[in-house]
């Protein structure tokens, strides 16, 4: 039995089908984790939701930011949906559309398994959060989006402020500056507060901002943690962190990180379905 954490597939279900054929996966023994971003860009969001839809029993997915624009998208008139990328679209009238989107609303933020000894997020943690309190967290995103309301997360999750997380926010804010920490974080300063400008990969940010998973100071991590979203940093495996975004969509590889002891790197590569230029609405 094998467990493999994958990358950000992004639409692209071919490469995953080919991803799963290298791997030999076997449903019937193994088990998947998936780092977000299941959907966008990759010509094939349709076929992918359902084919992790149908190994749902095999599969833990936490969400991704493109995962939950997705959501939110599906919220709005049908004429503003009908406006999507074609990739979206297809989702948006597909027959089977309210079965995957709401399994995909009922996914979690984070996973933890203690006994295999991994944590999976889809972007990052806030420097200061200990797994514990990540996980607390991280319910108060998933009940809100899980319940009767959810529509109104759905409706004002975006933005970029609050940049800096503070137990002290609440309503909205609270939530807002959860899910940029778990879905959207790439560098921040010292204290936490998010620059989401800066997507490169390190070395070509501006003085001051560190990579989440080097800030200085930062909270003891009990586990290591998996994580994609980071296109341009690639495949880094360091300080606890297995980074396992290879830019499938990209024209990169398609990763899985056989979880283990010794976890072990498997990729593909993916035809390119996008051109570099387009990493600005990432």
């Amino acid at each position: 039995m094998a467990t493999y954490a994958i990358g950000d597939v992004q639409g692209c279900h071919d490469a995953l089908q080919r991803l799963l054929d290298h791997l030999r996966f076997d449903p019937a023994a193994d088990r998947l984790w998936f780092c977000g971003d299941l959907v966008n860009r990759g010509g094939q969001s349709l076929e992918t939701l359902r084919l992790v839809r149908s190994l749902d029993a095999q599969s833990v997915v936490v969400l991704g930011n493109h995962d939950l624009s997705l959501l939110a998208v599906a919220e709005r008139k049908e004429v503003e949906q009908r406006r999507a990328n074609v990739d979206l679209a297809r989702v948006l009238m597909a027959a089977d559309r309210e079965d995957l989107l709401a399994w995909l609303r009922h996914r979690p933020l984070l996973h933890i398994d203690r006994e295999l000894g991994f944590a999976m997020v889809h972007a990052g943690l806030a420097p200061r959060w200990t797994l514990n309190i990540a996980k607390a967290r991280a319910a108060e995103v998933e009940r809100k989006l899980q319940g009767a309301d959810y529509r109104k997360l759905l409706k004002n999750m975006f933005g970029d402020r609050p940049a800096l997380w503070s137990k002290n926010l609440s309503g909205i804010e609270r939530l807002r500056a959860i899910i940029n920490v778990m879905t959207r974080m790439r560098y921040c300063d010292v204290r936490g507060r998010m620059e989401f400008a800066a997507k490169g990969a390190p070395g070509t940010q501006a003085a001051g901002l560190y990579p989440w998973f080097e800030v200085p100071g930062h909270a003891r991590r009990e586990l290591p943690i998996v994580c994609g979203h980071w296109s341009t940093l690639g495949l880094f495996q360091g300080l606890g962190i297995h980074a396992i975004d290879t830019g499938a969509v990209w024209g990169g590889k398609l990763t899985a990180l056989e979880l283990g002891p010794e976890p072990r790197v498997h990729a593909v590569q993916c035809e390119a379905r996008l051109t570099p230029r387009d990493r600005s609405a990432d």
